[in-house]
């Protein structure tokens, strides 16, 4: 059974999907609790998953991982999917990988340095995994929005 989470579960969740770095301390004080409580806190919400890590968010652009693309990927046939999915996993271009309703079997997020990265990611390593059947590239000019916090109070 999944737990409940209070007011005070996802105030904490909000904060330190702002600033991971936030010390339980800090936490306390901004949510009104004793340090040990958000401790407890804390530690039930990496337990029961709900925090399903700590790492630090890198800015592409001072990497000069320029280009950002989406990848629409069509299979031949269900089988396929497992060494399609096998391939995708090693490849640390590939940011993200959805399984998707409509024409489309999946939706990748691919970041890499320019177009012949990209083109060179695509031939190379996505296209001649057997069942691939066709590709979809859709080149991203500017990003508006680009996060991975998620929206705590809408649950």
């Amino acid at each position: 059974m999944r737990r409940q989470l209070d007011d005070t579960d996802l105030a904490i969740l909000e904060a330190l999907q702002r600033d991971g770095h936030l010390s339980h301390a800090e936490l306390a004080r901004m949510v009104g609790l004793a340090v040990s409580s958000v401790h407890e806190r804390v530690r039930k919400l990496v337990q029961g998953g709900v925090i399903a890590g700590w790492a630090a968010r890198l800015s592409p652009a001072p990497l000069g991982l320029d280009l950002l693309a989406f990848v629409y990927v069509l299979m031949d046939r269900p089988e396929s999917s497992p060494g399609f999915l096998a391939v995708v996993a090693e490849v640390p271009e590939v940011q993200e990988c959805h399984h998707i309703a409509g024409d489309w079997n999946f939706l990748l997020k691919i970041r890499v340095r320019n177009t012949s990265a990209l083109d060179k990611l695509l031939t190379d390593r996505l296209k001649v995994v057997p069942g691939v059947t066709r590709t979809q590239t859709v080149i991203s000019l500017t990003s508006y929005k680009d996060t991975a916090a998620l929206p705590v109070r809408s649950l």
